[in-house]
């Protein structure tokens, strides 16, 4: 899966990963973790996440990484903010207030930028990525963040043989060996959304629950 894919989606408006709505799971557990004001947090392959501006009105400085330029613009048009641009080796640097979107790939943001990140929230990015690229993503990612970061990471669990990702399954035992190296992945929330997702219905999945877990740094 390359950046083609992603780019090729927000072109044709598939993008029915997007949210209209707060992340319950963010809503309920990030007060939990207690952050300075002006922590700054990263919000890997945002999009044009409505949990952006939520944690920026929390007094944090946000930092989202984007490939789509379309769904950078459309963020800020949206929410009637004009960013200020720059450009450095990782990417455009979009910056408005107290949110800065990076439009690069994740994979190009360098060492020094994790670590000033004490903060995460990962809704969309690790489940976007297929079996073979997540243990790259999560070592280049959370193995740079801050040595004393914390954060909210939401998976879904899935029969992954009833349907083709992304989104893609992963359950807890990936989860707690993809993250063992470095960090403690709590699990605090694990909910039935069958329901709640008519792509899934269609698709016969027999079985969906979104699971957060609460992220960091292993002492």
């Amino acid at each position: 899966m390359d950046a083609e894919f992603w780019l090729e989606r927000w072109r044709e408006g598939r993008t029915h990963f997007h949210q209209t709505r707060i992340s319950p799971p963010l809503e309920r557990f990030w007060p939990t973790l207690q952050f300075a004001p002006g922590s700054r947090v990263l919000v890997p392959l945002c999009g044009k996440s409505l949990d952006m501006p939520w944690l920026a009105q929390r007094g944090l400085n946000v930092l989202g990484v984007e490939l789509s330029a379309l769904a950078v613009e459309q963020f800020f048009d949206e929410n009637r903010l004009t960013p200020q641009v720059r450009r450095s080796a990782m990417g455009d640097h979009y910056v408005a207030g107290n949110i800065e979107i990076i439009r690069g790939d994740i994979f190009d943001v360098d060492a020094e930028t994790l670590r000033g990140c004490t903060g995460v929230f990962d809704r969309a990015a690790l489940v976007a990525l297929p079996r073979d690229m997540r243990p790259r993503y999560v070592q280049h990612v959370y193995g740079q963040l801050s040595d004393r970061y914390q954060g909210l990471l939401i998976t879904l669990d899935y029969p992954q043989q009833e349907m083709d990702g992304p989104p893609f399954s992963v359950d807890d035992e990936e989860v707690q060996a993809l993250y063992a190296g470095h960090s403690v992945a709590e699990l605090v929330y694990r909910r039935d959304i069958l329901d709640l997702e008519p792509k899934f219905q269609k698709a016969g999945v027999s079985k969906l629950d979104a699971l957060a877990y609460r992220l960091q740094r292993r002492a």
